[in-house]
């Protein structure tokens, strides 16, 4: 089994496209299906499955997935140890650090803590990505970012998860709603009206904010409200500024719409509650000072 079989495995199922992927690794595509090739031979068992819309995994290709992705991490921490080795100044944090976060944190002030490491370690790159919950996950596991910043511990036993903050997660509705009168602070205000919220079911990374909805409605007699299940955050936003209904969400997440006027917060102190905020990074990889340093800043309470 070559190496370049399993980069060329875990960048298919990555970008979902031979011929897409075969451009991400700068080789032709009869180059990058002759490394499949070898690899399900050795295997013994179909990673792929060609469809007209894309490829996606077998039952044997998931089951290789996390071993090929470990792999590719534990190769990318050799190479950052020895990089480390390798300083001319290691009483001084640098190198680089690629740091995948949901977007919205951007919103709060771990975007200040951000701006202080960068202020204090000037030799440090810091490279940001932005994804999805699981997504900043995937990113950590796979060794394509070295932290993550997520809502919720991630519950698999090789990401290791920190608190970092409670954020809020409050209830907002339109700006100029219809089914809304006023600016409510009691529960009866809200008798009848629907809820944009994430489906459950699906595994998303969206699925613990809805149980937590589903929580706040059931704990305040309000669980016979309709639901509108929407698996977008941004689709549930532009729903409830249509004003099809009400939401539970995070404050990072609405600050820009309450700030352009299109949404608003409804003082609700018995439906707010609060979402954990955790950095992780893989149980056994290499983290280099510049690393520990950034994650001290980022879990200082």
């Amino acid at each position: 089994m070559e190496l370049n079989e399993i980069e060329a495995f875990i960048a298919i199922q990555r970008i979902g496209n031979f011929t897409r992927a075969a451009t991400a690794l700068y080789i032709s595509q009869p180059a990058i299906s002759r490394r499949i090739e070898l690899l399900e031979r050795e295997l013994g068992a179909p990673l792929f499955e060609r469809l007209p819309t894309g490829v996606w995994l077998t039952e044997a290709g998931r089951a290789f997935l996390p071993y090929a992705q470990q792999v590719l991490a534990a190769l990318h921490d050799g190479a950052a140890a020895v990089h480390a080795l390798e300083e001319d100044l290691p009483e001084q944090a640098h190198g680089s650090i690629t740091l995948a976060l949901v977007g919205t944190l951007a919103g709060t002030h771990l975007a200040g803590q951000l701006q202080v490491f960068r202020q204090t370690y000037p030799l440090v790159r810091l490279l940001l990505r932005t994804a999805r919950s699981d997504e900043v996950s995937q990113l950590v596991q796979q060794g394509e970012a070295l932290l993550g910043l997520r809502y919720f511990t991630d519950p698999r036993a090789g990401i290791c998860s920190q608190p970092v903050m409670d954020e809020p997660l409050q209830v907002v509705s339109a700006a100029q709603s219809r089914l809304i009168a006023g600016t409510p602070t009691e529960l009866a205000a809200l008798a009848g009206i629907p809820w944009i919220g994430f489906p459950t079911g699906t595994r998303s990374s969206g699925e613990p904010f809805a149980h937590i909805l589903t929580r706040q409605l059931l704990r305040t007699g309000l669980d016979g409200a309709e639901m509108i299940e929407i698996d977008s955050l941004t689709a549930q936003k532009r729903l409830i500024e249509a004003d099809f209904g009400v939401g539970l969400l995070p404050a990072s997440s609405v600050e820009e719409e309450v700030r352009l006027g299109t949404m608003r917060v409804l003082p609700i102190d018995a439906l707010t509650t609060t979402v954990p905020v955790v950095a992780i990074y893989r149980r056994q990889g290499y983290l280099s000072r510049a690393a520990r340093l950034l994650l001290e800043i980022l879990t200082r309470q």
